[in-house]
């Protein structure tokens, strides 16, 4: 099982950005010191109040720089709203930096502001997302590369650095509605499943689909799973649930909106799904919350449920969201990262 935990560099009230980096960086530098296997990072835009991690790959070529072991992972690089040829020189020169330790998690968002912020008509997000992923990838494993894509078109471009690992660093894609669940398994990439309600018995059925399309398509293996999941842990079960109450539930109040929004923008796919999701996280209360997958309690409690989440999915790693809506305080936020990596860690290990 691989630990990692996915941090968005959460904005700090009434205070300057450089005290989110400073916090943020203090979970990086104990993440290294304790054992922790990845870090993961956010993207996202244009809402200071939540965040200031806008910029991943700048943010990992600074991690890369400060720690020597742990895997840097983007969770995920919104595809559609970059460059192709600029990603694959950014992403590479991280890869280099790191020495290969950069995990490329990739996919698509569902925040339809930020594409209109970004003049991309949030409607052709699938296929630029398609688009853009067979240039890097293409980029990183030809000498020379010439595409003529929909979006896109290059004539003998030589993309400088390479990255260190060969042929490039692993990628992983954000599933998210039931058919890319499928289309990534025939791909043959691992999936990140991010979970804000759902229990292991909603979330079972697309797994299988997945593994069964890998399986179908030829590739070797089974097709990697990795849970994105709100989590937290503290000495107790009831201290844990305490501390995350005010966060979480503002979590998913912030995440209904943004759903609510999406759904009623031009081009958006599944807005009725959309929808209906907000409006189940607007009415959900924190024992619902509790209820499902989120991982919530002491560091005996947190691994038995992980147990059982790993023989119900077959998860090959988990991306815990230890400060899930970016108000617990620091001090608890870093407790509970040192508990997970000397308390639930070693229970897997």
């Amino acid at each position: 099982m691989e630990f990692g935990i996915f941090h968005e560099f959460p904005s700090v009230a009434g205070r300057p950005d450089a005290a989110a980096f400073d916090q943020a960086f203090e979970l990086v530098d104990g993440a290294e010191r304790w054992g922790l296997d990845a870090i993961w990072l956010a993207e996202l835009h244009f809402d200071p109040a939540r965040a200031v991690l806008s910029a991943p790959l700048c943010v990992a070529s600074a991690i890369a720089a400060r720690t020597r072991r742990m895997k840097i992972g983007i969770a995920v690089q919104v595809l559609p709203l970059c460059h192709p040829l600029r990603l694959a020189e950014e992403a590479a020169t991280v890869d280099q930096l790191s020495q290969g330790r950069l995990i490329f998690g990739v996919g698509r968002s569902g925040v339809a502001a930020t594409y209109e912020a970004y003049g991309v008509p949030y409607a052709e997000s699938r296929d630029r997302f398609a688009e853009v992923l067979d240039i890097v990838q293409l980029a990183w494993t030809q000498d020379s590369l010439s595409y003529h894509g929909r979006f896109h078109r290059f004539e003998n471009v030589r993309v400088t650095p390479r990255p260190f690992q060969s042929p490039m660093p692993p990628i992983r894609v954000a599933a998210t509605s039931p058919d890319t669940f499928v289309s990534i398994g025939k791909q043959g990439k691992p999936i990140f499943v991010a979970v804000r309600y759902e229990t292991a018995e909603e979330i079972a059925p697309l797994v299988t689909a997945y593994r069964t399309a890998y399986t179908q398509a030829g590739h070797q293996g089974a097709g990697d799973v990795f849970l994105r999941v709100p989590a937290y842990i503290a000495a107790t079960d009831k201290r844990a649930r305490a501390e995350a109450e005010t966060s979480f539930m503002h979590f998913f109040r912030q995440q209904a909106r943004l759903l609510a929004d999406s759904s009623r923008r031009a081009g958006v796919d599944g807005a009725e799904r959309r929808a209906a999701t907000a409006e189940r996280l607007l009415a959900m209360s924190y024992d619902d919350a509790l209820a499902g997958t989120v991982l919530v309690g002491s560091p005996e409690a947190v691994s038995d449920k992980l147990h059982g989440l790993q023989a119900q999915l077959g998860l090959d790693g988990v991306l815990m969201e230890l400060n899930c809506g970016g108000l617990i305080p620091h001090a608890q936020v870093k407790s509970a990262l040192r508990l997970l990596c000397r308390k639930v860690m070693p229970r897997f290990h």
